[in-house]
């Protein structure tokens, strides 16, 4: 196997806006082309990186080593993992960061600076972890191996500054992993087509449900640890604080690794400060959460939060949604829609309410954080009555 790095971009008709004209490459799209599709085509998926992005070559001799506190460490070749049952899970995706730009409104916050689209809701198709695992030896359903392994640390070809040069890594619980119904994947499909480099060429690991730092790309070995990862992204970001905690009181040991995602929405069909003209308007945009927790409603208000009316929800065109029904994908995100009059400038409001009845908090001031994550308040946009955006 060949490795290099190259800070080069795929290119496309698509236009991306991109936090830095340097390496790392982070983009997103327009936040109008997320509501265009349930399934999010390849060349508008948000990219987020830590690093320059590496070129695997002689994918033959591409190779992933299992190795820790495990009886039969092993190599695999992609060969054996294709040779597995192949499963495709509908998941969506999302940057910890995602819409961190209006949390950074409030006070200064360290980050690439999101608006609502650092997110995008893929098919990936690959093994099972779980399957892998019981290929090695280790049981499904199961929490910890005879040698003590309890964690699964999965290690990235990406080399990145925070590591000081060496690779991303992160883990999940083993319980987690060797859980079918978890749909932990080692994916080498996207959207029915081979991953492309951009998004982990040849193979990267998809954790559903969780944030996307967990989910590693360019995969280079998987260890079985008895504690959690203690890499970078895994203990000194991606954590949650509260407002109270700055940089100089911050102790990041006091606060466990982010891992499922809150419950989340944002109106994708208008911008910030939209012009419309009078008459009929359609809000259009996303809801999501974490852990498998389906959407049970999408509330939208149009005169700031005085009275509220419930958006329609899809995932598969032509078919009803039902909020943790066997026919709906539980790993994926739901689009919404709602029409109204518009006689007058107005603020209009978007808030989501899960499965488990967890709602969206109404200020960013009440989730502020000095990384700038995990932004889910209600998401608001201005309309004022014109004939162009401002």
């Amino acid at each position: 196997m060949s490795i290099s790095h190259c800070t080069s971009f795929h290119s496309s008709s698509f236009s991306f806006s991109r936090s830095t004209p340097k390496e790392p490459f982070n983009a997103e799209p327009p936040r109008s082309a997320l509501v265009s599709s349930y399934v999010t085509p390849v060349h508008l998926f948000y990219k987020r990186n830590h690093g320059p992005i590496p070129i695997v070559d002689h994918i033959e001799n591409y190779s992933v080593a299992v190795t820790g506190l495990i009886d039969n460490p092993k190599m695999l070749f992609i060969k054996d993992i294709r040779s597995l049952p192949k499963y495709n899970v509908t998941a969506t995706l999302q940057c910890a960061g995602n819409r961190r730009t209006a949390m950074s409104k409030v006070r200064n916050v360290r980050g690439v600076g999101w608006d609502v689209s650092a997110i995008g809701n893929a098919v990936w198709g690959g093994a099972k972890l779980a399957d892998v695992l019981e290929l090695l030896g280790i049981p499904k359903l199961t929490g910890f191996t005879t040698l003590g392994g309890r964690h699964v640390e999965f290690v990235s070809v990406d080399r990145c500054k925070e590591e000081n040069g060496g690779p991303y890594k992160a883990s999940i619980p083993l319980s987690q992993a060797t859980n079918p119904d978890a749909d932990v994947l080692l994916a080498y499909e996207m959207n029915g087509e081979i991953l492309n480099r951009d998004h982990g060429f040849p193979l990267r690991v998809v954790v559903p449900g969780v944030i996307g730092a967990r989910s590693v790309k360019w995969l280079d070995s998987i260890n079985l640890l008895a504690e959690e990862c203690q890499g970078f992204f895994m203990q000194k970001d991606y954590k949650m604080f509260p407002p109270s905690v700055n940089w100089d009181n911050i102790n990041w040991s006091s606060r466990r690794p982010q891992m499922d995602f809150p419950v989340q929405s944002a109106i994708c069909s208008l911008e910030d400060v939209q012009m419309v003209r009078p008459g009929k308007v359609s809000i259009k945009g996303y809801a999501v959460s974490g852990g498998g927790r389906g959407i049970e409603r999408v509330d939208i208000s149009m005169d700031g939060g005085k009275s509220w009316v419930e958006a329609s929800r899809t995932q598969k065109p032509g078919r009803d949604y039902i909020s943790e029904h066997n026919s709906s994908d539980k790993w994926a995100w739901v689009l919404f829609e709602a029409t109204f009059d518009v006689s007058q400038s107005t603020e209009v409001i978007a808030k989501a309410v899960d499965s488990a009845a967890n709602v969206q908090p109404e200020n960013v001031e009440s989730v502020w954080n000095l990384r700038g994550v995990l932004n889910t308040s209600w998401h608001r946009v201005l309309l004022r009555l014109g004939h162009s955006n401002l």
